[in-house]
C-alpha cells in the first residue's frame, strides 16, 4: 500500500525506499478538524472552517499550477472538500442544532416516536455486568425519527433519538425496522448530532419487518454463538467477540482483564479484521491464478458481506470505506497507497457522519493505521539491519506504533496508561489470523452443517485459549496500569511524551540515557510500588478489600486460606483480585448485606479459582433484578441461597458471626422501595475476631440505625465498617454505642457522591477512631495488637475506573 517505490538497480542493494502520498492529507484533516469544531462549538465555526480551507485551495492552486503539477489535484481536492465542511456538512450541524425535538427535551416532555433503528441495540454495563448473561437491565438503540409528537401534538423532526429501554423486549431489534414507542425526553449529550435521548418503559410497538439481510446476518451471529457453545465458558465468549465483535457472552472478568492488557481493540472489529478477511479470499484466489480484477471484486463482496454481518459499527463503517479504496486501487492496477485510502476514508465517513469526528473509537482507529503506515515499517527496517529476524521485527514494530499514537487517546479517555500492552499484543498476534479465520468459516459453515461448525471452533479453541493465558497475565503484573491525567490535558501531556520519546530513539546517545533511565524505574520506582510494604501483613484478621464505590470485606478463619467475605462489590474484578492478594481460596459463606449493585456485582468473581459453600442475604428482595441475578448465580454455581435472620449465630475456628438486623423489612417484594428502603433493609453483623469484635453495618441509614438502637442490642465494638460509605446519614448516638477503636470506610475514588461526608469524619473523630479509607489507602487489614486493634494499608495500586455511560443504582 505504497505511493512509489524507488527499485534497486544492482543486486544486493538496499530496500526499496517508500514514498508516501501526502497529498489528501490535509483535506482529511481539514475535514475532521472542522467538523469536530462544528459539533463543539457550533455549526458556523464548520462554515467558517470550510471556507478558510477553500481559500486555502485557492492560494494552493495558484502557487502549484506551473511548479508542482501533481499537487494540482491535491489542491482541487481541498477546493472541494472546504466547500462541503462550508455547504452540506455545516447545514446538517445546523438541522441537529434546531431540531424541534431539542426544547421539549430540556424540558422532559413526554413523546410519542415511529422510528427507524440505526444500530444493533448495545446493553448497558451497569456496575461492570455485560450482556442478558450479565445482569443487564436496558439497551440503548440509535434510532433516526419518523414521526414524533410531543404531548400529542406533532412536530416535524427528521433527526436522530437515543433510546434507553428495557433489555427484555428491545435488545432483539435489528437495523432498518421500523418500530413505534413512547417516553420522557432528555437532553442529548454535547458533540453529537443526536437531537434527544428518549427514556422508554414499556415494549416496543407496531414493530416492522426488519431487511432481509439483517435477519440474515442474526441467523449467522447466532449460528457462531451456537457453534462456539462447544467449547468452554470463557473462550466460547471470547471467539464471537474476537470474530465479530459480539462480546454479549463474554465474562465479565475476562473483559476486564482484556482492558487492562491493552487487548480490547481485539474485541471489536476494525481495519484489522477486514484485512484478516481480505487478504484470506486474495491468497485463496492467487492460488488458483485468478486475475487482479475479479480478485478485487470477489474480496469487495466479501468485504460487504461481513461489514453486513458485523453491522454498521463506525469503526466497521471506517475499515470498510477503506479497504473498498484499496481493492479499487488493485482492480485499476495501481499501486495501492495507504495514505491516501485512509484519507479518502476519513473524508467520505465524516462527510458521511459528521458525528465521527468527536468518536474515540474513529479517533484510535484512524491514528493507529497512520502508525502502522508511517512508523512500523520503518521500525522493523531498523530492527532487521540490527540483526533481528524480518517476522520477529515485524511483530515488534506493529504493536509498538499502534500503541505509541494511540496512547495519547487512550490516556486522556481512561486516566491511565498500560505497561504491559505490547508484550501483550506481540504475544497475541500470532494466533488473532488464524482464530478470526476460522471463526468467519464456522460462521458460513453453521448455517449447513452446526456439527462442521463446531469443529471449526475446536480448532480454534487453542487459539482463544492463549489469548486468554496472555490477557490474565498480563493483567496480574503489578503496576500494570500506569495512573494518567484524564481529559484533554492528559491527552496533550501523554502525546508530548510520546513526542519526545520518538525524538530520543533517533539518536544513539540519547537512546543510551533512555535506557539507563527506564533501568532506573525498573530497579526502584517499581520495587517501592510493588513489594512494599509486603502483603498481606502476617496474622491479618480482617480486610477491607478496595473495590471502588462499593463494599466488600474479607473476615479471615483460623485456617489458612479460608475467609468469610461479606459483599463483593461494584463490579466482578476487584474481589477477585483482593481474595487473591490474600491467597484465600475457599470461602465458607458469602454474606450479601443487601441487593444494591455496589454490593453484589461481582459475586461471579468471588467464585474464580475457589470454592464457595453458600451464599446468604437478608429478607429483602428489592429490587427484583437484582434478587434474580443473585438466585441465578448460586444456581448456576450449585451453591445454597439462605436467609439470615436475627440471633442467627454461625462459627469457623478463629471466627463467629452473630445476625442482629434487620428487624423490619417494609416491602419483600421491592416494588415499593426506594433506595434508603433498601440500604435499611442492610443485615448487621457482629464478628468476633482475633483483632477485637467488629459490626459490619452494610448500608444502613438514620431508620434502621435508630431500630438498633431501640431494639437495646449490644452495638459495642472496636472495629466499625462504616454504613454507606460514610455518608450523611449517620446518627451521633448510634457511633456513640459503638465507640470505635478502628473505622473502615468502603469508598471509591473520586466518587460523585460526596462519599465520605465531612459529617461522618467528624463524628468517627469525635469518637476517637483511627479512620481507614480505600479511596486513599487502598485495602486496608485489620491485625492484632496488644493495645487493640492495629490498621496496615497497602496503598492504592489500581487506576480510578473510567468514565461509563452508566445508570447508577439508586441508594449507593
Amino acid at each position: 500500500m505504497i505511493a512509489s517505490v524507488r527499485s534497486p538497480t544492482v543486486s544486493g542493494t538496499p530496500e526499496p525506499v517508500v514514498r508516501h502520498d501526502f497529498r489528501l492529507i490535509p483535506v482529511a484533516v481539514a475535514g475532521w478538524l472542522g467538523a469536530l469544531l462544528g459539533l463543539l462549538c457550533g455549526w458556523w465555526v464548520a462554515t467558517v472552517t470550510g471556507l478558510v480551507t477553500a481559500l486555502a485551495a485557492v492560494v494552493l492552486f495558484r502557487r502549484v499550477r506551473t511548479t508542482r503539477p501533481r499537487w494540482v489535484a491535491a489542491a482541487f481536492a481541498l477546493l472541494i472538500g472546504g466547500l462541503t465542511l462550508a455547504g452540506p456538512l455545516a447545514l446538517r450541524l445546523w438541522q441537529a442544532e434546531r431540531d424541534p425535538l431539542r426544547v421539549p427535551a430540556l424540558r422532559g416532555d413526554v413523546v410519542t416516536l415511529r422510528v427507524s433503528v440505526a444500530e444493533r441495540p448495545e446493553p448497558v454495563r451497569a456496575a461492570g455486568y455485560a450482556g442478558q448473561q450479565a445482569g443487564a437491565r436496558s439497551v440503548v438503540i440509535a434510532a433516526e425519527v419518523v414521526t414524533a409528537a410531543v404531548d400529542g401534538v406533532p412536530v416535524r423532526s427528521t433527526g436522530k433519538v437515543v433510546l434507553i429501554a428495557p433489555f427484555e423486549r428491545w435488545s432483539a431489534l435489528l437495523p432498518g425496522q421500523l418500530v413505534s414507542t413512547s417516553g420522557s425526553l432528555a437532553p442529548a449529550r454535547a458533540a453529537e448530532l443526536t437531537a434527544a435521548s428518549v427514556y422508554v418503559r414499556g415494549p416496543p410497538e407496531e414493530v416492522g419487518p426488519a431487511p432481509w439481510w439483517q435477519d440474515t446476518a442474526a441467523s449467522l451471529r447466532e449460528g457462531l454463538r451456537q457453534a462456539a457453545s462447544v467449547l468452554a465458558e470463557e473462550p466460547a465468549g471470547l471467539l464471537p467477540g474476537l470474530v465479530l465483535g459480539d462480546t454479549s457472552r463474554l465474562s465479565p472478568r475476562l473483559e476486564r482483564e482484556f482492558e487492562t492488557a491493552g487487548m480490547t481493540h481485539l474485541l471489536a472489529v476494525s481495519g484489522s479484521n477486514l484485512v484478516i478477511i481480505c487478504g484470506a479470499v486474495l491468497l485463496l484466489l492467487r492460488a488458483f491464478r485468478v486475475g487482479p480484477r475479479l480478485s478485487a471484486a470477489l474480496a469487495g463482496a466479501a468485504l460487504l458481506g461481513f461489514v453486513v454481518l458485523v453491522g454498521p459499527e463506525p469503526s466497521v463503517l471506517r475499515a470498510g470505506v477503506m479497504g473498498a479504496v484499496g481493492l479499487l486501487a488493485l482492480a485499476l492496477g495501481r499501486k495501492r497507497s495507504a495514505l491516501p485510502a485512509l484519507a479518502a476514508a476519513v473524508c467520505v465517513l465524516v462527510a458521511f457522519d459528521p458525528a465521527m469526528a468527536a468518536s474515540f473509537g474513529f479517533a484510535l482507529s484512524v491514528l493507529a493505521t497512520a502508525g502502522l503506515v508511517l512508523l512500523a515499517p520503518r521500525w522493523a527496517d531498523a530492527l532487521s539491519r540490527r540483526g533481528v529476524p524480518p517476522g520477529l521485527a515485524e511483530g515488534l514494530a506493529v504493536p509498538a506504533a499502534a500503541f505509541l499514537v494511540t496512547a495519547p487517546v487512550i490516556a486522556g479517555m481512561a486516566g491511565r496508561l498500560s505497561l504491559v500492552a505490547v508484550a501483550a499484543n506481540v504475544l497475541a498476534a500470532p494466533v488473532v489470523a488464524p482464530a478470526t479465520v476460522l471463526g468467519v468459516l464456522a460462521t458460513v459453515v453453521a448455517v449447513v452443517s452446526p456439527a462442521a461448525a463446531g469443529l471449526l471452533m475446536r480448532l480454534a479453541g487453542p487459539e482463544a485459549d492463549w489469548l486468554i493465558t496472555v490477557a490474565r497475565r498480563a493483567a496480574a503484573v503489578p503496576g500494570a496500569n500506569l495512573p494518567w491525567p484524564g481529559g484533554w490535558w492528559g491527552g496533550l501531556s501523554a502525546a508530548v511524551v510520546a513526542a519526545v520519546l520518538v525524538f530520543l530513539l533517533r539518536y544513539r546517545r540519547l537512546r543510551v540515557g533512555l535506557a539507563v533511565l527506564l533501568a532506573g524505574m525498573l530497579l526502584v520506582l517499581i520495587p517501592v510500588r510493588v513489594i512494599a510494604p509486603a502483603w498481606p501483613p502476617p496474622n491479618w484478621a480482617v480486610v477491607a478489600c478496595d473495590v471502588g464505590q462499593g463494599d466488600a470485606a474479607v473476615l479471615a478463619t483460623a485456617e489458612p486460606g479460608r475467609a468469610v467475605v461479606v459483599d463483593v462489590g461494584p463490579e466482578p474484578g476487584p474481589v477477585d483480585e483482593c481474595l487473591d492478594r490474600l491467597d484465600v481460596d475457599r470461602v465458607p459463606l458469602v454474606v450479601l448485606s443487601h441487593l444494591h449493585a455496589d454490593h453484589i456485582a461481582g459475586l461471579d468473581s468471588a467464585f474464580d479459582g475457589r470454592v464457595v459453600g453458600a451464599i446468604a442475604v437478608g429478607p429483602g428482595r428489592s429490587p427484583d433484578w437484582a434478587w434474580r441475578q443473585v438466585s441465578e448465580v448460586a444456581g448456576r454455581h450449585g451453591v445454597p441461597l439462605l436467609e439470615l435472620e436475627i440471633g442467627t449465630r454461625m462459627e469457623w475456628p478463629g471466627l463467629s458471626i452473630e445476625v442482629l438486623g434487620p428487624s423490619y423489612v417494609s416491602s419483600r417484594s421491592g416494588s415499593a422501595q426506594d433506595g434508603t428502603g433498601i440500604n435499611n433493609t442492610s443485615v448487621v453483623l457482629r464478628a468476633e475476631t482475633p483483632a477485637g469484635r467488629m459490626l459490619l453495618t452494610g448500608d444502613v441509614e438514620l431508620a434502621a440505625q435508630a431500630d438498633l438502637l431501640a431494639g437495646g442490642a449490644d452495638l459495642r465494638a472496636e472495629i466499625l465498617k462504616v454504613p454507606h460509605h460514610g455518608s450523611r446519614s449517620a446518627l451521633p448516638q448510634f457511633v456513640s454505642a459503638i465507640r470505635p477503636r478502628a473505622a473502615l470506610i468502603s469508598v471509591g475514588a473520586g466518587n460523585a457522591y460526596g462519599h465520605p461526608s465531612k459529617h461522618a469524619l467528624d463524628l468517627l473523630g469525635a469518637a476517637g477512631a483511627l479512620v481507614a479509607r480505600t479511596d486513599t489507602d487502598g485495602d486496608t487489614a485489620v491485625l492484632p495488637d496488644l493495645q487493640g486493634p492495629a490498621l496496615t494499608r497497602r496503598g492504592r495500586q489500581r487506576a480510578p475506573p473510567a468514565p461509563c455511560r452508566c445508570q447508577q443504582s439508586a441508594g449507593r
